[in-house]
């Protein structure tokens, strides 16, 4: 049975962001991880297109403003805690800078004793 949480009911952190895990709904790759403000949050919910905070820049940023790779919001999804979001999207090209479709798309070396 789905439950539903409140915009009231998040908890945001002391910066007042939320990570957001973005997930392809179709094929349900991971494809990034970002982050929102209220703000962004309220503006994705607004427009079914995903906006976040940017943490370098200190500014808001719609995905795929300037590359055209946006994101349509699906579903978004809270998890147990309330501090942590899922969103489920229709991706216009890759998530990442690179170019690649994710952001997650190299391996960790495993070293010896680790």
């Amino acid at each position: 049975m789905e439950e539903s949480v409140r915009l009231e009911d998040l908890h945001f952190d002391s910066q007042g962001l939320l990570p957001v895990i973005v997930q392809e709904a179709r094929t349900q790759q991971v494809l990034m991880l970002a982050y929102m403000n209220r703000e962004a949050l309220e503006l994705t919910l607004q427009s079914a297109e995903m906006v976040f905070w940017s943490r370098s820049r200190q500014q808001l940023w719609r995905k795929g403003e300037t590359s055209g790779n946006r994101q349509r919001l699906v579903a978004l999804r809270v998890d147990c805690d309330a501090d942590c979001l899922l969103a489920l999207v229709e991706a216009a090209g890759p998530a990442c800078h690179t170019g690649n479709p994710s952001c997650f798309y190299r391996a960790l070396e495993r070293t010896e004793g680790a």
